[in-house]
């Protein structure tokens, strides 16, 4: 038998560095490979900022807050057929009065399936925004709706519409 030719558990290949380094090599270029697309995939869905100027928007955010609790207001979202019926809930129990609604119907984690609503209300009753067929998953309705005292109400309500 030949020590040269025939490694110890006979498979006549023998194991050298420049082998080992090539695993190691592999194996971090695989790594670094899903890192970078991972990475890359992220960037590239994510929506963007939420306000231009977060110091700024801090200085009044307690206000508006107050502001819009003290309207009492409680909303919530349903879908039926293909209208999307967003119900503004004063305290009296009654439909809130609005002055105006601007929002859209998106995921919360990427802006490509944005929807810009266009809402009518229903004789002192909910709002309707007609949506047509929306795919199923994880939908987010982001308002906001205009108090006639001028108080804009800020929600982000989760939708989820059902496979089938």
């Amino acid at each position: 038998m030949n020590a040269m030719s025939e490694n110890e558990n006979g498979t006549g290949k023998e194991l050298t560095g420049r082998k080992v380094f090539l695993i190691f090599a592999g194996a971090f270029a695989v790594i670094i490979g899903v890192n970078v697309f991972m990475a890359y995939s992220a960037v590239g869905t994510f929506p963007g900022l939420a306000v231009k100027n977060s110091y700024v928007a801090s200085q009044t955010f307690d206000q508006e807050r107050k502001a819009q609790e003290a309207l009492g207001w409680e909303a919530s979202v349903a879908l039926q057929d293909s209208d999307l019926v967003l119900d503004i809930i004063g305290p009296d129990g009654r439909a809130a009065r609005v002055e105006e609604i601007s929002a859209t119907l998106g995921r919360a984690t990427q802006r490509q399936d944005d929807r810009d609503l266009s809402f009518s209300q229903l004789a002192e009753g909910p709002h309707v925004a007609p949506v047509g067929e929306l795919p199923p998953g994880k939908w987010e309705l982001r308002f906001v709706a205009t108090a006639v005292n001028g108080v804009p109400f800020r929600q982000r309500i989760s939708l989820y519409v059902p496979e089938g």
